[in-house]
């Protein structure tokens, strides 16, 4: 016979006006479950789980907690000011009998010291804070809203095997896919104020989902046709002459409302990437970079080439340079030594992690438009700006709200609609998937992989890493950093570990053995200077890849002609022919110019 439930909700129903948030859900956890609680930002999940916490009140339902049940929450935005530092605020979660010991190693364990004044803590530093409170008194039911934001890999694999290892029944929102099948065992989808529960896990969701629209978009097909034939009905089955049947009038009525009382599958993203002129096929040269603060090496040595059409995620534990890096990478910030060189006609796009690119006090229509009328500009074409919000899921009434009125997710999806609407050819995300719900983030996904350009992404989400990137640079440890193909798990495979916390790292390889110098071969000579030929050659490139460039233009306008196959046959080849040639020596003489500027 299975446990009664420890927690459990029952038919609740929250309204904000006349907009029903809740209407009917429910949640059900007994002991030892593993809940993953899904849907799109906005639908309501924070909101459920602060009603299972006893934080929010219901416009109607029930809730019941087993009486001595401990039951710890874990909020978005924790209040610490009433603490004088964290160390109080983690004991005060504790009850009596509670391991006092436990909150000390979580607090160590999540990069804090407990002597933080709540004051002066960041936002990761609060959550991180939060989190060492849930998880302390190992309750008998954990309700977690979005864990994983502001950690990084190694807290992040770290909180995995802590939560798996407790006896805790889990409930869990997160947006971080990796984290979600490793953690639950059962899913609880909250779509359109209802909830639907599968006893499976979060990898088979998708296909789930896609079966539970699919009908009901049978259902809504049967129920149309249903009320096309009462309405024939009623205008030729019945004359002046007969008595109405009342009952198929009343059935007809039922009908209509149900129609009208069904709400719809709330609409996709509608992301496209506006592109920019193709850029030369080497897009970044690094050529032995180097970067520190003070004593500390924050990049040394490191070498890379980034060429069109790469998709390179950067990866490392906070505060190993990661951002750091990517500024010199894409000549923000110069290099204390060694030298980069970015390659030709660069169009480049930057989403920031902290939205500081977003005015609060803009609204959203002038964000979008930068305060230029009412059309926002798209691949070269007009948009009406409210037509473009919908794209991104932003209602039409929300195009005169303030920034600073919009959630974490609603500002993510701003940038990028703000993003994706300029021509680009470079995009550097930095933390793009914080505060995205799946959705979102699986639209993000096939944009990339459609995107002509090349893409640079700072992420601590892998299994994001994992289906966007061509290769990853991962941090080594005091400034190291390694260059490896493929997404996050291919770099597991080849090094045998993930990313490690700072602390942890390994030690810097020990350099072999010098050999004896007599049994050395003689270094060869230093290049100081561009030889008489070298630099008659690097004055020389830029007009030859002009007309390169030019004579690429005048073959593709040529071959632009859709009636030239069919009229000349024998140009069009040949115009092929020239555009393939041309297109192949532009390119090495962007390589030529690129070494020579090295060497120079």
């Amino acid at each position: 016979m299975a446990a009664p439930p420890l927690l459990f909700l029952q038919d609740i129903r929250l309204g904000f006006g006349t907009t029903p948030l809740l209407s009917g859900a429910t949640l059900s956890v007994s002991p030892g479950e593993r809940v993953a609680l899904i849907g799109r930002n906005g639908s309501g999940k924070s909101t459920l789980l602060k009603i299972a916490a006893g934080l929010a009140q219901p416009d109607g339902g029930t809730r019941f907690v087993q009486p001595g049940a401990t039951l710890r929450y874990l909020e978005q935005e924790p209040d610490l000011s009433a603490f004088p530092n964290v160390l109080a605020y983690v004991m005060a979660g504790l009850a009596p009998g509670d391991d006092e010991y436990r909150a000390h190693y979580l607090l160590e364990q999540l990069g804090l010291t407990g002597e933080e004044v709540p004051g002066n803590l960041s936002g990761g530093e609060g959550r991180r804070a939060a989190l060492a409170r849930a998880l302390a008194p190992s309750p008998d039911i954990l309700l977690l809203d979005e864990p994983t934001n502001h950690l990084d890999l190694p807290a992040i694999e770290w909180l995995e095997q802590e939560v798996g290892a407790m006896r805790s029944a889990l409930v869990l929102i997160s947006h971080d896919r990796r984290f979600l099948e490793g953690m639950t065992r059962e899913m609880v989808w909250l779509d359109r104020g209802v909830t639907r529960r599968l006893a499976r896990g979060f990898a088979h969701f998708e296909t789930w989902r896609d079966e539970v629209l699919e009908q009901e978009e049978k259902e809504a097909h049967k129920l149309d046709r249903q009320i096309a034939r009462e309405e024939d009905w009623m205008r030729y089955g019945v004359t002046a002459r007969r008595k109405r049947n009342v009952r198929r009038v009343a059935e007809l009525a039922d009908l209509r409302q149900q129609r009208r009382e069904r709400r719809a599958a709330q609409g996709g993203v509608k992301m496209a990437v506006a592109e920019g002129e193709g850029s030369g096929s080497l897009v970044i040269a690094a050529e032995a970079i180097g970067k520190s603060y003070g004593e500390r090496a924050i990049v040394q040595d490191f070498s890379t080439r980034i060429l069109r059409g790469d998709r390179v995620g950067i990866i490392g534990p906070n505060g190993a340079g990661k951002t750091t890096l990517l500024s010199m990478l894409t000549g923000v910030l110069a290099p204390d030594a060694g030298a980069v060189k970015l390659g030709t006609n660069l169009q480049m796009i930057t989403l920031d992690q902290r939205r500081e690119a977003l005015d609060p006090n803009a609204t959203v229509a002038e964000t979008l438009t930068g305060k230029r009328g009412d059309q926002v500009w798209v691949n070269g074409q007009p948009r009406h700006v409210v037509g473009y919000m919908k794209d991104f899921l932003f209602l039409p009434e929300q195009a005169r709200s303030p920034v600073s009125a919009l959630s974490g997710g609603e500002r993510g999806r701003l940038l990028l609609a703000r993003a994706f609407a300029m021509p680009s050819n470079l995009l550097v995300l930095d933390e793009p998937t914080n505060d995205l719900d799946l959705e979102t983030l699986d639209l993000l996904q096939e944009q990339i992989a459609e995107y002509a350009g090349t893409v640079i992404v700072v992420s601590h989400d892998r299994d994001f890493l994992d289906r966007v990137c061509t290769n990853v640079i991962a941090w080594e440890g005091e400034g190291r950093w390694q260059d490896y193909a493929g997404g996050y798990s291919d770099m597991v495979a080849q090094r045998g570990h993930g990313v490690r916390a700072r602390a942890e790292a390994a030690p810097a390889t020990p350099a072999r053995a010098a050999p004896k110098p007599a049994a050395a071969p003689p270094p060869p000579p230093a290049r100081k200077k561009l030889s008489f030929k070298d630099q008659h050659e690097l004055d020389t490139l830029p007009a030859r890849m002009r007309k390169l460039e030019a004579e690429i233009a005048k073959l593709k306008e040529i071959l632009a002609d859709p009636g030239l196959y069919t009229r000349d046959r024998a140009r069009f080849d040949k115009a092929t022919e020239l555009l393939v040639k041309a297109e192949a020596g532009l390119a090495e003489a962007e390589e030529r110019w690129l070494e020579l500027e090295m060497l120079k």
